[in-house]
């Protein structure tokens, strides 16, 4: 663990809905950069979880700026669906990583293994892995998950990705329809933030 607090940080991240997502958690001291500020691309991430993913970035990245580096992989898991989108989330969207995309192939799976699932309760969940990976060495990694549900249309339109489709356990709306005020109290990337935060 660090003997000092960090004042600077690189988010290991080129999705920009996520980097601001991610920045909202920090404190407002810290200095933060992202790749784009070293014109650093993204790795392949061929990890088997959301864990290994997360790693295959924050270490990187950290290796590339030669800075501390945070690094999320999340992704949306449908039961019925064999918990698939899962670490394939993002790929769902095609090369362009076009959400709209992948929330449609999600209804379309889910219409191929129950044509009346809009009907029932699809249980659903989000997971997020972050990891602080110094130069050298792995620094802290975190889970954090949230329950819910999947939404029979997309509705709202905060947030990004599969968020107009993900119903939380407890709420009547998807994150997608929430004020993103309300969305980073209770998500999975805040769940996760909150095992790491000491760090800050």
């Amino acid at each position: 663990m660090l003997k000092k607090k960090i004042t600077k940080l690189l988010i290991g991240t080129n999705n920009k809905g996520k980097l601001k997502e991610i920045k909202n958690l920090l404190p407002n001291n810290l200095k933060i950069y992202s790749p784009q500020n070293f014109k650093i691309k993204s790795p392949k991430e061929d990890g088997r979880t959301f864990e290994e993913n997360s790693l295959i970035k924050a270490r990187y990245f950290s290796k590339k700026s030669k800075m501390l580096s945070l690094s999320d992989d999340s992704g949306l898991e449908v039961d019925i669906l064999e918990k698939n989108p899962g670490i394939y989330s993002a790929r769902w969207g095609g090369k362009k990583g076009d959400f709209n995309k992948a929330m449609n192939r999600v209804f379309k799976e889910l219409d191929k293994k129950d044509k009346n699932w809009k009907k029932k309760k699809i249980t659903a969940r989000f997971v997020c892995a972050l990891t602080v990976h110094d130069l050298n060495k792995k620094l802290i990694s975190s889970i954090g998950k949230i329950e819910g549900s999947i939404s029979p249309v997309m509705k709202g339109k905060n947030g990004f990705g599969y968020d107009p489709i993900f119903i939380p356990k407890g709420k009547k709306i998807t994150f997608g329809e929430m004020k993103s005020s309300e969305k980073y109290k209770i998500d999975h990337r805040f769940k996760a933030f909150k095992i790491i935060k000491k760090l800050f």
